[in-house]
């Protein structure tokens, strides 16, 4: 199932906290991306489809300037994103090379990108955070990509921060760093999620009135019961 407007503000007041515990009641344990830390503290959490990006380990005759000009480069593939997606990219947690700067930043803000999310890091620090563009990443650095990568693809399976991405999954960011729901588990995550969430709002004002723990998280039949009794009213 894809992303439908409906569901994006429901994810949006869904932390990847509680995604992940959702995600992990399904099976899944590895879906938050290693090194994805906000840019600046203020940015808000995002929803948007993946739009993959990889890079290689850097290879003398293929990462040179010249070929920021390739038909496959970051270049070419920036102008292929659609808006509102969040483009995630495949630096092989590379952290002396930075992947976008803030011309690139800029052109993809101009686009309609939501936000760029990393495993490596971003150069032109100043200029990224001029740009408005929300960045997800390990830092900076100064030196460009092609002192130790090599752009290869765009819209293709990657591995980010040590998990799998494919093109159109789900991606949910906020301070906790990007977390990644596969397409076919949308239905039942957002369902999920938004359920978690008030479950976790009305045992945080159980704790707030003094309640212990025991029982209350996670909840026991009695406190099931006062709980679903509170939905009601």
């Amino acid at each position: 199932m894809p992303l439908t407007p409906e569901m994006i503000p429901i994810l949006s007041s869904v932390s990847t906290a509680t995604i992940t515990t959702v995600l992990l009641k399904k099976g899944l344990r590895n879906v938050w991306l290693r090194g994805t830390e906000p840019l600046r503290p203020d940015q808000p959490r995002l929803v948007g489809p993946a739009f993959t990006l990889r890079f290689v380990p850097a290879r003398e005759d293929l990462a040179t300037p010249e070929s920021w000009s390739s038909p496959i480069s970051t270049r070419a593939a920036i102008e292929a994103m659609p808006s509102g997606c969040i483009a995630v990219v495949d630096a092989m947690s590379i952290t002396d090379a930075g992947i976008f700067g803030d011309i690139l930043c800029a052109r993809m803000k101009k686009r309609g990108v939501a936000g760029l999310v990393t495993d490596g890091v971003v150069r032109d620090m100043a200029g990224v955070l001029g740009t408005g563009l929300p960045v997800w990443c390990r830092g900076a650095a100064a030196p460009p990509s092609v002192a130790g990568l090599t752009f290869v693809a765009w819209q293709q399976p990657i591995a980010c921060g040590g998990v799998a991405v494919f093109p159109d999954d789900i991606i949910v960011v906020d301070s906790d760093g990007a977390v990644v729901i596969p397409q076919a588990m949308l239905a039942d995550v957002v369902k999920m999620a938004a359920e978690q969430e008030q479950v976790e709002t009305w045992i945080m004002d159980e704790v707030e009135k003094g309640a212990a723990l025991p029982g209350l998280y996670p909840m026991n039949a009695e406190n099931r019961a006062r709980y679903e009794a509170a939905r009601k009213t």
